[in-house]
């Protein structure tokens, strides 16, 4: 059995989604911007916004920039900026990652955004998952006073990543809350929590609606996106995370 109490986390987009998220039941949000590319800082307004709305503890995530985990040192210092600033507004807790070139966890630097994170709390992200050994990479984090990792078993999907999962649950025995994720949905997240042990979960239940613009411009799309998307939002959908939560806790 887990050592630490089970708890539901939702990743969305946005103060809106904060608010879905929590109205569905979440135990804790992972606020982001830009999911399309995998979760990005949001601006301070949208944290100011969120703390005033919130109801449940809500994490941010420091990142960035979308790509992979090894930064400049300039990135770096952004870093250590918004973790500060998010410190002074007591927020929660805060979503870091940072590896080197060989596909290690960087421990110098991800000892520094600790330090300057506290008392805030610290999840690593899936930069775990993009590492060349799990299982030194759990110890990394370990070492370095992370509080959370954030994994689908360095597959795709949790269900992919089922055994690594299960033994990285098995390793942190306890030192280090692991956290799954990995397309959860209602039809699987009780199989993955009953196969891997795992203390925590996390899915983002999103649904995709129409824009409400009524004059579309056909000639410029913004950012280099397909034009439709242009006229799409991505939404999290309450009754998903209702539905996948009720899902996990009869496991």
């Amino acid at each position: 059995m887990s050592q630490h109490p089970f708890k539901i986390e939702i990743c969305v987009e946005g103060v809106d989604g904060l608010v879905a998220a929590q109205e569905g039941g979440a135990d804790r949000v992972e606020l982001c911007a830009s999911l399309l590319e995998g979760g990005l800082t949001p601006s301070l307004g949208v944290v100011r916004e969120a703390q005033r709305v919130a109801t449940i503890p809500f994490h941010v995530i420091i990142r960035p920039r979308g790509g992979d985990f090894l930064y400049s040192d300039l990135e770096f210092a952004a870093m250590v900026e918004d973790i500060k600033a998010l410190r002074d507004m007591n927020i929660a807790g805060v979503v870091i990652g940072c590896l080197t070139a060989d596909g290690r966890i960087d421990e110098e630097r991800t000892k520094t955004l600790v330090q300057a994170a506290r008392p805030m709390k610290v999840t690593c992200h899936r930069a775990f998952d993009m590492t060349a050994d799990f299982r030194e990479a759990l110890e990394a984090l370990i070492r370095c006073g992370v509080d959370r990792v954030l994994t689908s078993g360095q597959r795709d999907t949790a269900f992919e990543g089922i055994d690594i999962l299960r033994e990285t649950a098995a390793l942190a025995n306890g030192r280090i809350v692991v956290m799954a994720c990995g397309a959860l949905d209602e039809s699987n997240i009780a199989q993955i929590r009953q196969a891997t042990n795992v203390d925590e979960m996390h899915f983002a239940a999103l649904k995709t609606i129409k824009s409400g613009m009524a004059f579309r411009n056909p000639h410029v799309g913004m950012g280099g996106t397909a034009l439709e998307r242009e006229y799409e939002i991505t939404l999290t959908d309450t009754e998903a995370v209702r539905r996948t939560i009720a899902a996990a806790k009869a496991a």
